[in-house]
């Protein structure tokens, strides 16, 4: 199309005495601002889906938005700001009292007609930030240049939400997502205003499937006690081969020998003879060394913890599926994304471009754009 002039009529509006443009006016733009938000809103949604606001920059040069990445990172936070305060909104009128009914009842109009079972599952993924002392010179000097920190994350679906290959592997049609960096326990209040969107109060069964992080099922405790909960299988029997391999001393064919047998008993409703093989083996412990015996009774505590979190068989049948195969697949998306190569992130500057990615994923993209305008 090439180069477009437009030429506006510029003036003093005679009842409110403000000077407008009409143009402007009809573009979305306020003073001094020179993208329209469609446009932003374009911008921002491109830097969801690529991996980097390099990435983003040279995507938007292709369809026509000579934007560099700095300015769609500004326009990224600000929107992602935005993002926030609706979420917050959100939470807000779920834990409320007075306004929980009201969250209920628009969750109601979304579900299918009949019943529905309800899966929660949980993990945490790390992120790399920008130490206290990031950019410290010279670069040989031992300094706090990085941080680490734990990106606590939840998927949320219903069971007849999915579909099958031909080759028979389940996939989830439809997932719902939420994360957070920092206090469980904020991060629980926010998974718990979106699992009521989607349907906590109205599902017949409500299960959490999660590996064994303490502050997960302390959550769990806290926010969806009435839920049934499932150790992940695949974390199940890697404490049963852990415990295996102190009982005999790395001897890897022996370990075999006893686990399978456990595995199999455990997978197909025998948790209670595991459980109780399991504690015989505290009456060994005496005969081994102090290392291999405080291996062994921790683990043999840890399945102990998580005795009303073994019922695969009653679990399965009903529908749940015993691993959290489709959290672990979650957490590497975000990592592709977050925790990339050279990638070094400040606390707001993740937050907002992660409020944007939930957004996305949840289809709650419009609604910043509602509370923009």
């Amino acid at each position: 199309m090439g180069e477009v002039e437009v030429w506006s009529v510029y003036g003093e509006d005679g009842e409110t005495g403000e000077w407008l443009c009409p143009v402007r006016e009809g573009w979305g733009l306020g003073p001094r601002e020179t993208m329209s938000p469609l446009l932003e809103e374009r911008l921002c949604f491109t830097a969801t889906r690529t991996g980097s606001y390099e990435a983003a920059a040279e995507v938007a040069r292709k369809w026509g938005a000579e934007a560099d990445d700095s300015t769609i990172h500004a326009h990224a936070q600000r929107t992602g700001a935005w993002a926030e305060a609706l979420r917050e909104e959100r939470i807000e009128r779920a834990l409320e009292p007075a306004t929980r009914g009201e969250v209920v009842a628009e969750a109601s109009r979304h579900l299918p007609a009949g019943g529905f079972s309800l899966v929660i599952m949980m993990d945490g993924w790390m992120i790399r930030e920008r130490g206290g002392e990031w950019g410290a010179k010279p670069p040989e000097k031992q300094a706090d240049r990085v941080e680490w920190h734990e990106m606590k994350s939840a998927i949320i679906f219903r069971l007849e939400d999915r579909g099958c290959t031909e080759s028979g592997r389940r996939f989830i049609v439809k997932k719902y997502y939420e994360a957070h960096r920092g206090d469980p326990f904020e991060f629980g209040r926010c998974l718990y205003a979106e699992a009521l969107r989607r349907g906590l109060n109205q599902a017949e069964h409500v299960y959490v499937v999660a590996d064994g992080a303490v502050w997960i099922w302390n959550l769990v405790e806290d926010r969806f006690s009435d839920a049934t909960g499932l150790l992940d299988f695949y974390h199940a029997s890697e404490h049963l081969w852990a415990i295996a391999r102190d009982l005999h001393g790395g001897e890897e064919e022996k370990a075999r020998r006893w686990v399978e047998p456990l595995l199999h008993r455990l997978k197909h409703g025998k948790e209670t003879l595991v459980l109780r093989s399991l504690k015989d083996l505290l009456k060994l412990c005496d005969r081994l060394s102090a290392a291999r015996s405080e291996a062994i009774r921790t683990g043999v505590e840890y399945f102990q913890s998580h005795r009303d979190h073994l019922h695969y068989q009653a679990v399965g049948a009903k529908g749940c599926p015993k691993g959290s195969g489709a959290m672990e697949s979650t957490c590497s998306q975000f990592q592709d994304r977050f925790k990339r190569t050279g990638q070094f992130w400040s606390p707001p500057g993740e937050k907002h471009l992660l409020l944007l990615e939930l957004a996305r994923r949840n289809g709650d993209w419009d609604e910043i754009w509602e509370v923009a305008a």
